[in-house]
Parts: C-alpha cells; structure tokens; sequence
C-alpha cells in the first residue's frame, strides 16, 4: 500500500469518475480537485491524494451538508482532526492492478446474454435475461494510460453466480483492446474481496466524511 498517492492518478481517476457519472469534470482546489456533483445527497465533492492542511482548513470552513471531503488516508487520521460535524463514510479502498486479472473458469449461464453500450470514454456492460431484464451492470473508463473500473453492480436476487466477475472480464477485454493495463478503482470493503481474488492490491486507503443533515 503506497503512503502516498500520486495527485497525477487521483486527478485520473476522479476525471473518470466524472466521466462516468457525465458530470463536470474536476478542477484543482488547492492540492486536491473540486467535483460539482448537484445531486441532494451529494452536492460537491473534494478530494485529496493525503490528509494535509488544506483538507483540515476546508474542513473547518465547511458548514453546509451533503459535501464530501475525501483523502486517501486513514479513517483514524482524519477522525484525529476533525471536528464532530463530521461523519465519517463506509471505509473505501483505492486499488491497483497492472497485470492481467485472473478469473476463475467461469461461463454465463444460458439464462443470461450481454449488452454493450459506450459514451465519453465510458464502456458498458450489462447483463441481461432472456427477458431483457437488467441484472448486472459495470463500467471501465479509459483516461490517458488508466482505465478505470466504476459502479460494478450485480441485482440482489441474481447475486453467488458470479455475474460481477463475467462482467469485470468483459471490461478488462475492452481495456486491453485499447491498450490500457494501468487499472484503477475504489472498492467497497466487499468489493475489496472480490479484486483482491481476481490479482488487484489495495493501493491506499480511501476515506470519505460529510456532514449530514
């Protein structure tokens, strides 16, 4: 795990992230990046590749809620400075791979066909029933050498079939048809798991806090 995060790559990966979501693209605040999300429950976000003091005197300027701070750094280091508006988020993990993944021998079941879409620099995958209903969905962002892996969702009643991993395969298929072997993204603590099978290592800790109202 690195002690430090490269802004370079922090920058990628939030431009991707915006990418996907076909938001504004991030612009620098300080020694982070500013992203204007507008939704209710998240209005902007701020993130930074370490816990400085730009993130703590943003932290203490900050008194709306539904604005994130983000750091990659550890729970327990921003807790350590700041003050109890704050609310600390499900822990994240950024993580990296640069090798190629390696998957179980895994088939679709007959049940289920794919569906590829793309927009931006976005690629999509979906899975699909025989009655074109959604089950699975993921998405790989290409942004100068990363490609970035977002919003992996499978359907709660179509989970323990290994839907995600066909879906990740799928998307790292597309990756390397464009050439793309740096790969990125932040995971849940159980999607954690899940890269960590498939050969990706836990590049930083990924820690969010907002105010809520």
């Amino acid at each position: 795990m690195k002690n430090q995060v490269s802004p370079d790559i922090l920058q990628k990966w939030l431009t991707a992230w915006s990418l996907s979501r076909e938001l504004p693209l991030p612009i620098v605040f300080k020694s982070g990046f500013k992203v204007e999300v507008g939704d209710v429950k998240q209005k902007e976000r701020y993130v930074f590749a370490e816990l400085n003091e730009d993130f703590i005197q943003l932290s203490n300027t900050i008194i709306e809620p539904w604005i994130f701070l983000k750091a990659c750094a550890s729970p327990e280091e921003i807790k350590n400075h700041v003050s109890e508006k704050w609310t600390l988020q499900p822990q994240g993990y950024m993580m990296a791979c640069s090798e190629p993944m390696v998957f179980p021998n895994r088939h679709l079941d007959t049940e289920y066909h794919l569906e590829f879409d793309s927009y931006n620099s976005t690629f999509v995958v979906r899975i699909l029933t025989q009655n074109n209903e959604e089950v699975a969905i993921g998405r790989v962002v290409l942004v100068d050498d990363i490609a970035v892996y977002d919003r992996i969702i499978t359907d709660s009643n179509h989970r323990r079939k290994g839907l995600a991993t066909i879906i990740i395969r799928e998307l790292e298929k597309i990756a390397l048809s464009k050439n793309s072997t740096k790969n990125f993204l932040v995971a849940t603590e159980e999607g954690r798991q899940l890269y960590q099978s498939l050969g990706w290592d836990v590049y930083s800790l990924y820690t969010s806090i907002v105010i809520v109202s």
